[in-house]
């Protein structure tokens, strides 16, 4: 197993304890959704066009606000920049859309729908089922170019253009990966609370959030949901007759406008 294999697998495969395959790439060789439907991999995008200020706001936000370790900067290799996020164990892909929606929510929230992609994500093609990000680094089919991992101190070079193009040194993009951290249980167990104040204060557990797709961002949102991530959660739990009632009236009761 080469050095950049050791840290994707590491970092981002569901189970980190699978071996590569025989004679696969150094990420191409295990899907990044594990058959349980769960994830360590949590991916953030921001194009048409990249901004890295914007980005870098995420970036260092979540370090500073949430106290979390910092996430992978990478180049999408065609229009935008991303941030690979780790967590120690794997969560269900409902749990990592609603962080990653609740990131968006908070540091993000000026910025149009369709420029933001966040995976894991609902797959068109495949109602109820999730698709991921295309592993980094990779070579672009049309054009030749290559998504990479980059150094968050030169990340902002690559604003007009995000990607390589030259091949990517293997032990290069392991140099990047080898410092970084997974977010722990315990960590992500209390970043729950502060990116979804609603639901902690509904007394809802993050493992009973149900599985919500997550648009693509070519499907525009409808004008009639809830306005943030939470409450379209509590939303689906007041829903979802397979919960507790107790749980689906703490959720309706925390829909409530203030005041009522």
């Amino acid at each position: 197993m080469t050095r950049l294999q050791t840290q994707w697998h590491r970092l981002y495969l569901p189970d980190a304890g699978t071996p590569p395959a025989p004679g696969g790439e150094p990420v191409h060789g295990t899907p990044l959704i594990g058959p349980q439907g769960q994830v360590r991999a949590l991916v953030l995008e921001l194009a048409r066009p990249a901004d890295w200020d914007a980005v870098a706001l995420v970036w260092r936000g979540v370090q500073a606000e949430l106290d979390l370790p910092a996430p992978a900067i990478a180049v999408s290799g065609t229009d935008g920049f991303q941030l690979w996020f780790s967590t120690a164990e794997a969560v269900p892909v409902a749990q990592a859309q609603a962080f990653l929606a609740a990131l968006r929510h908070r540091f993000l929230p000026d910025v149009a729908a369709k420029r933001v992609s966040l995976w894991p994500a609902a797959d068109p093609a495949a109602p109820g089922e999730a698709v991921h990000a295309p592993p980094v680094p990779a070579q672009q089919r049309l054009s030749g170019d290559w998504s990479a991992f980059v150094a968050p101190d030169l990340a902002a070079v690559f604003a007009d253009t995000p990607w390589l193009d030259l091949t990517p040194s293997d032990d290069g993009q392991a140099d990047l990966l080898t410092p970084l951290r997974s977010i722990t249980t315990s960590a992500w167990d209390e970043v729950w609370a502060k990116l979804h104040p609603e639901l902690a204060q509904a007394n809802v557990p993050h493992a009973a959030v149900p599985a919500v797709p997550t648009a693509s961002p070519s499907v525009p949102r409808d004008p009639k949901a809830p306005g943030t991530a939470a409450e379209q959660f509590l939303l689906q739990v007041m829903n979802d007759e397979s919960q507790p009632m107790a749980l689906r009236i703490e959720a309706a009761r925390a829909l409530l406008p203030t005041g009522r």
